[in-house]
């Protein structure tokens, strides 16, 4: 049986904050990972140092989240520091867990991870399913080179993240942490899992064809039209709107879709620069000759679709679940602002008292139905496990 338990600190010093989280867990039984999100305040290596002190042999892996963690505890954040966990244990499960700096280029990164996670978990064969966290950036290519060793698997997970999104975000694991690179979590179990991957978006009727992009994350056309522009006429937004910085804020209730080919899946870019050549910089890759689709959402159905994505990952799991791992935008997380206890209520009253953990990310991995893992900003990626 999977049993887990969440752990949360707001003291300012590393090592007390991480023992004291740590503490909370030391009764998981036949614990094989725990989860860590933690502030851009401290020294990593401290706060880790102390978890593993508190639990020995047990694999971290995970990364800084924007302004705070949700837990079954509610709403954690501090101005000098905060710390989430939580552990998953279960006699019958294994779990490898490796990660690495960039070393190379990113998809050769993805792949060395993948096999050393292989090894770690004692293990030559493909997981059931994988947790992944990376830099902003290059996500799609450290997935690509995991999957050159895996194949096709089920991926829930997000990028790193910082609280003022100027690039001090790291990632984890308890053996290394880094800026830039990726980190993995491969599970080996016969019990149920389920991901729900949504921008719990609405579509609009406005569309176009990305007719021009550079450097997988610029959109420079939609209709033959500067990206920019065309944005402005669908949401009738003023340039002093959607300038540069501005745009990131303006967009998170107004971001652009793109559609997996069989339409199960809306994998939400979000706008975050609005250039001065009128081309837009987005979050995750984009691609030429496909359709972009503006989306729309208000800050109430931001905070309400938190409540109902889980609910639906409970029914989608189909048994009783031991533990929710819940990855959910920080961009979305700053347009909620200070209601975000709110969102704390919504994922309380739906979890039905089984444990969970919330990350706050600047990049959403996931998939829908039997589609492959997509990279996407704006989103939410709910995991279910089978207790």
């Amino acid at each position: 049986m999977l049993n887990a338990k969440t752990g949360t600190s707001i003291n300012a010093d590393p090592k007390l904050a991480g023992k004291e989280a740590a503490q909370a867990l030391k009764d998981v039984k036949d614990a094989k990972m725990a989860f860590v999100y933690s502030g851009v305040q401290y020294d990593q290596k401290e706060l880790l140092g102390a978890i593993a002190k508190e639990l020995p042999g047990v694999p971290l892996v995970g990364n800084t989240s924007f302004t705070g963690v949700i837990t079954d505890q509610g709403f954690v954040s501090g101005d000098d520091g905060f710390v989430g966990i939580m552990a998953l244990g279960d006699k019958d499960m294994a779990v490898g867990v490796a990660g690495s700096p960039k070393q190379g280029d990113a998809r050769a990164t993805g792949h060395k991870v993948a096999v050393e996670a292989m090894k770690k978990a004692g293990k030559t064969t493909a997981p059931d399913y994988f947790f992944m966290v990376a830099s902003p950036g290059e996500e799609e290519f450290y997935l690509k080179g995991i999957s050159e060793v895996i194949g096709r698997v089920p991926c829930f997970g997000g990028s790193a993240a910082d609280n003022t999104i100027t690039g001090e975000w790291v990632l984890y694991t308890d053996e290394m942490v880094t800026p830039e690179g990726v980190a993995v979590a491969f599970f080996y179990t016969d019990k149920k899992f389920a991901n729900v991957y949504t921008g719990a978006y609405k579509e609009t009727k406005k569309s176009g064809v990305i007719t021009k992009v550079e450097d997988y994350r610029k959109i420079c056309e939609i209709d033959g039209v500067p990206a920019l522009e065309k944005y402005m006429e669908w949401t009738g937004a003023t340039p002093d709107q959607v300038k540069g910085g501005d745009l990131l804020g303006y967009s998170i209730t107004a971001p652009i879709g793109v559609k997996d080919p069989l339409g199960d899946l809306i994998a939400i870019r979000h706008p975050q620069a609005g250039n001065d050549d009128n081309t837009i910089s987005v979050g995750s890759n984009a691609a030429e000759n496909t359709v972009a689709i503006l989306m729309e959402g208000s800050v109430d159905q931001l905070i309400t679709s938190t409540g109902a994505t889980l609910k639906q990952t409970a029914e989608r799991l189909g048994a009783p679940a031991g533990a929710y791992m819940l990855v959910h935008c920080g961009g979305r997380r700053a347009g909620i602002g200070d209601r975000i206890d709110e969102v704390a209520a919504q994922l309380k009253a739906a979890s039905g008292g089984v444990p969970f953990i919330t990350e706050f990310t600047f990049g959403e991995f996931g998939y829908e139905d039997d589609s492959r893992n997509t990279c996407g900003g704006l989103m939410l990626s709910f995991t279910g496990f089978e207790k």
